[in-house]
C-alpha cells in the first residue's frame, strides 16, 4: 500500500467536530463521512455520504473520487474509511445541501471567479502574486524584480538570484 506515516495523521477539529485526516500518495486525504458531519449535523453521516455518492457519482457514472483506507475509530481499531484529498474533498462538499456548507461554497466560487478574471488580465495574477510573496515575508525589492514590468538585465537578476540564495532556500 502507498501509505506513507507521518506525525500529522491526526484528528483536526472544525466547529467542536472531529475530523480523521492521513497522509497517503503524498497528500493529505479527510474522512469524508467526519466531514459530511460537521458540515450537516447529520445522525448518521454514513449514511448521508451513501446518498450522496449514489446520486452524485455512481448513478451517474462518474469515476469515484474517494479511496479507502483505514483509519482509527473511537473503539481504537482501524477500519476501511471513505477518504478524500483536498480537491476531491471541495467536490463533495460542494454536493452536500446544507447551509454549513454554504461558506465553503461560497470561497471557491470566489477563487474560481478570481483565477478566471486573472486569465482574462495577466496583470491580476501578477499582483496577486506579489501580495502573497509579501505574506510569506519575501523582501520588497527581490519581489520586485519579479514584475514583469522591470526592466532588469540578466546580469543584474543573477546578481539578485546570489545575494538572496541564502535567504530563498531558507524559505523553501
Amino acid at each position: 500500500m502507498d501509505k506513507k506515516i507521518d506525525q500529522d495523521d491526526k484528528i483536526i477539529v472544525f466547529e467542536d467536530k472531529k475530523i480523521r485526516r492521513i497522509w497517503y500518495r503524498d497528500e493529505r486525504y479527510f474522512s469524508v463521512a467526519d466531514v459530511i458531519f460537521a458540515l450537516t449535523d447529520s445522525p448518521t453521516p454514513r449514511q448521508y455520504w451513501w446518498k450522496i455518492k449514489q446520486r452524485s457519482f455512481l448513478d451517474l457514472q462518474l469515476s469515484p473520487i474517494w479511496v479507502q483506507l483505514k483509519l482509527p475509530s473511537s473503539d481504537g481499531k482501524q477500519y476501511l474509511t471513505d477518504c478524500a484529498g483536498t480537491e476531491n474533498m471541495f467536490r463533495i462538499i460542494q454536493s452536500i445541501p446544507s447551509p454549513k456548507a454554504e461558506p465553503f461554497k461560497r470561497r471557491l466560487a470566489k477563487v474560481w471567479y478570481e483565477r478566471v478574471q486573472e486569465i482574462e488580465n495577466p496583470e491580476l495574477a501578477q499582483e496577486r502574486m506579489k501580495q502573497l510573496y509579501e505574506q510569506k515575508g519575501y523582501p520588497q525589492d527581490w519581489i520586485d524584480i519579479l514584475s514583469p514590468n522591470e526592466k532588469l538585465n540578466k546580469t543584474k537578476l543573477f546578481m539578485w538570484a546570489n545575494i538572496y540564495r541564502p535567504f530563498l532556500e531558507k524559505k523553501l
